[in-house]
């Protein structure tokens, strides 16, 4: 099941289900975040509605009086009667369910899509579809096309296609076509239905394999890159990690104001270059109720985090929110598995705040970096931190080269930190910093001179 934005018909309407578990505040923030993801993908929100009930999980996820005011609001295209004739939905409510649309014309603001900010069974998507007679999508269905809308490397493709396929499995349904081909004999004792479902199934298996085969690939070259210190960039979505990770690489990464504009992993030297090279990973970021198939799709997707030397969180501290997307980022971290063995909280788009507010975040958060990717300063800080840190691993050796060593000095210079060097008369004294393993392979070389 593809969702495909028609330039014709932008207009979304948003809803939301309130519970005992799920209300207030988080239930606001989650709904607006949910306009963002729906507008990412090209449509135009043109409305919310909200209702309280006792659970999502009930055959009818909302109540009929509810489902008939969104009617109106989709221009009355599926089963559910007009019940305003039968004195259910009395004037008085009509005024109170428009005023959360952003228009004064109800026609004007007609939905064409509906998209619910919980996850729908197959059954209650099909119900209310076709109550309402337009496409109904739930927040798992969004995000997934997201994905795959913003997935370029085959890894992510693959993994995003696996989390698709097991979505839109149970949620395959018998086309006419197929029963009438059935009841006629015509068949080979399959509906359309099972062979379409026994098709997934194939296409399942066939991408788990080309993913095994992929990572495979991915490992090796993790491996080796193993050997240098690695910064990862995690938090987040639009938290301006792709910022960061542009000032700090003067690379040319892609990032954009909407959630989920960069999902492959990149990774770029720090710049300037440093001896040894320092790497920096831009990963993908996270949401809240992020689907369990795409949690489990994280695990090679953050896999440059896993192997990571330093981890920085970056998070947008302009956002009232920051601090409940941070506590998803740890969440998300302990399902993968990702630790890291330093990590540094960045207090990023410093430049939206006022002075007293960076000063009141600094004092609650007396380890966090506060930068602005606009500043050079702050780039400049993170950059000298970075450095800092990775030479907190280093060793600082004195090596002595005779001058029939061909080439030895210029590796030395490509890989390690010179931090002293004297010429003697047979030989260079040269002082270097660098990690023990890439010494012990210079001091093995030095041997078979």
């Amino acid at each position: 099941m593809q969702l495909t934005a028609k330039p014709s018909l932008p207009n979304a309407l948003l809803i939301s289900i309130s519970t005992p578990q799920f209300k207030g505040d988080e239930a606001t923030e989650s709904l607006a975040e949910l306009a963002r993801l729906v507008t990412t993908l090209g449509f135009k929100v043109v409305g919310t509605q909200s209702q309280k009930q006792s659970s999502t999980q009930k055959v009818n996820v909302l109540g009929s009086g509810k489902l008939a005011e969104i009617a109106h609001l989709t221009g009355n295209k599926g089963m559910v009667e007009d019940e305003q004739e039968d004195g259910l939905l009395d004037e008085d409510s009509l005024t109170e369910m428009s005023s959360e649309i952003p228009s004064n014309d109800l026609d004007f603001v007609c939905a064409d899509v509906v998209v619910f900010d919980c996850d729908l069974t197959p059954s209650q998507l099909r119900n209310v579809e076709n109550q309402l007679g337009v496409e109904v999508f739930d927040r798992t269905g969004i995000i997934i096309e997201i994905f795959s809308r913003h997935a370029r490397t085959k890894t992510a493709k693959l993994q995003v296609e696996i989390a698709r396929l097991n979505y839109v499995a149970p949620r395959l349904r018998e086309t006419s076509t197929g029963d009438k081909e059935r009841q006629m004999g015509k068949g080979a004792g399959e509906t359309t239905l099972e062979l379409n479902r026994r098709k997934v199934r194939d296409q399942l298996a066939e991408l788990k394999r080309e993913l095994i085969s992929v990572q495979d690939v991915m490992m090796d070259r993790r491996t080796q890159r193993s050997e240098l210190f690695s910064v990862a960039l995690i938090g987040y979505t639009n938290a301006g990690k792709s910022s960061m990770m542009r000032a700090i690489t003067g690379s040319d990464v892609e990032g954009e104001n909407k959630l989920f504009a960069t999902l492959d992993t990149t990774v770029r030297a720090l710049y300037p270059i440093t001896q040894p090279r320092i790497l920096v990973s831009d990963t993908v970021g996270f949401i809240k109720k992020l689907p369990h198939d795409l949690v489990a799709s994280f695990h090679s997707t953050l896999a440059e985090a896993h192997d990571a030397s330093l981890l920085l969180y970056v998070v947008d501290a302009s956002d009232p929110s920051f601090r409940s997307q941070l506590e998803v980022v740890h969440k998300v971290l302990a399902e993968v598995g990702v630790e890291g063995s330093k990590k540094l909280l960045v207090l990023n788009k410093s430049d939206q705040l006022s002075t007293e507010q960076q000063q009141s975040l600094m004092d609650e958060f007396p380890d966090a970096m506060m930068t602005s990717t606009r500043n050079p300063d702050d780039i400049s800080k993170l950059h000298k931190y970075i450095i800092g840190i990775a030479q907190e691993d280093m060793i600082e050796e004195e090596i002595v080269i005779p001058y029939t060593a061909k080439g030895i000095v210029g590796e030395i210079r490509s890989s390690m930190s010179v931090v002293k060097e004297e010429y003697e008369y047979s030989h260079i004294k040269l002082t270097v910093r660098s990690s023990a393993i890439d010494l012990e392979r210079l001091k093995k070389r030095m041997l078979n001179l």
